[in-house]
């Protein structure tokens, strides 16, 4: 079957089942290589930023969610990247920027593990690393909802409701990749993250007010 017909299955899916409620509008490019981050609540997340967004999104993922055999097959379809996250994996960041460089968008949680709690974790700097090397841009998103914390299987089979924002390309220093820059750039998209963050819990406040 192809892409288009898992697309909208996934959209489907995401929409009706999850609830998914997108607040500000996906600013992605039309065309060309860029990264989309995002923080990282449960092993849903990927099905979620790709139900909103019209170009697929080759997805960064941990290699145990990658090789459960239920799922495997589909994340083959989408051209998942599976991340040894046990160590330093060398041909995830290759298979990674040759994609960028077949001008796709790669999709990354920065975080590299689910969060626990509303607060962003600490940022991995290779996001920053990956967009100077192969030049392209870094977009921002926040997710945040009823599936925090679940794991693959919870989060896909039980119904949630969610809600995701978009952000404008970040802005951030591509002088240097020593480690001092880089860490600066890393702030720099994180901040972008945190700030969509702090909408979201302004509209919860106002609504619940």
């Amino acid at each position: 079957m192809s892409i288009q017909f898992w697309r909208s299955v996934v959209v489907l899916f995401s929409r009706l089942f999850h609830r998914l409620s997108v607040r500000t509008r996906n600013q992605l490019p039309p065309s060309g290589a860029a990264i989309l981050v995002c923080n990282h609540i449960s092993g849903l997340d990927p099905v979620l930023l790709q139900a909103a967004s019209s170009r697929l999104i080759v997805w960064m993922m941990a290699k145990e969610y990658y090789d459960m055999k239920s799922l495997n097959w589909f994340f083959k379809i989408v051209e998942a990247i599976p991340v040894n996250r046990g160590h330093h994996d060398s041909s995830s960041t290759r298979a990674s920027l040759r994609a960028l460089a077949a001008g796709r968008v790669l999709g990354i949680f920065p975080e590299g593990r689910i969060e626990t709690s509303q607060e962003l974790l600490q940022f991995h700097t290779g996001v920053a690393l990956m967009a100077i090397k192969a030049g392209v841009p870094v977009y921002p998103a926040y997710l945040e909802g009823t599936t925090r914390g679940k794991e693959m299987i919870a989060a896909v089979l039980r119904p949630n409701q969610i809600s995701l924002r978009f952000g404008p390309e970040i802005k951030f220093d591509r002088s240097t990749t020593d480690k001092e820059g880089l860490q600066r750039a890393t702030d720099t998209i994180k901040a972008a993250v945190e700030e969509l963050r702090q909408k979201e819990i302004a509209l919860r406040h106002e609504l619940s007010l």
